[in-house]
């Protein structure tokens, strides 16, 4: 039923974005609506119950938060997007050299991923080309989306029969905090 509903809301969003203008900034926010229902399902589903999709949500995930925050670092003049993308880097910078020096003994036989998929690659793509004005409301919806997906995945592990259980118990709390502030900001935008 979740899944069914957040389907739905995606295909919503990108049929809306058909009637519109078809101006690249209504594409991509489009493609950044229907991301995070997919990013949710894809946390739920997959990321949360094996270790494979877990590591592999969970390194792509902190290396689409690095690389977001370090664009927003080069382009907001937003004193709160910046403290937020500052936490944020520094905190999924943590949380990335953490997995990584658990893997040889958590999961000998794992590798995390060193790019990103193509639905987060859409999303940094979606930073980059975003105008002046619209930047920080783009980066702040993404980062909200984005730690929603986070949570889910974090709290969907932290109770798996793995090693790599304590790392997403452990990152939880500052991801929820970043979501937090994220949903704080995009309030007063």
């Amino acid at each position: 039923m979740i899944r069914t509903l957040l389907a739905g809301a995606a295909c919503a969003a990108l049929l809306a974005a058909c009637q519109q203008e078809r101006s690249p900034e209504v594409v991509d926010k489009a493609q950044d609506m229907a991301a995070g229902p997919v990013g949710q399902m894809s946390a739920a589903t997959m990321g949360s119950n094996t270790q494979a999709g877990y590591i592999s949500n969970a390194a792509m995930g902190d290396m689409y938060e690095i690389m977001a925050a370090d664009i927003a670092l080069e382009r907001t003049q937003n004193a709160q997007v910046r403290e937020l993308a500052t936490m944020i880097k520094t905190d999924h910078t943590a949380a990335s050299n953490a997995m990584k020096g658990m893997l040889p003994q958590a999961a000998p036989d794992a590798e995390a991923p060193t790019a990103l998929d193509e639905r987060r690659q859409g999303l940094i793509d979606n930073l980059r080309s975003a105008s002046a004005e619209s930047f920080d409301r783009t980066w702040i919806d993404q980062q909200v989306a984005a730690h929603q997906e986070a949570v889910t995945l974090h709290s969907g592990f932290q109770d798996q029969d793995s090693p790599l259980a304590a790392h997403a118990r452990s990152v939880l709390p500052k991801i929820q905090a970043h979501l937090e502030r994220a949903q704080q900001i995009q309030g007063s935008m």
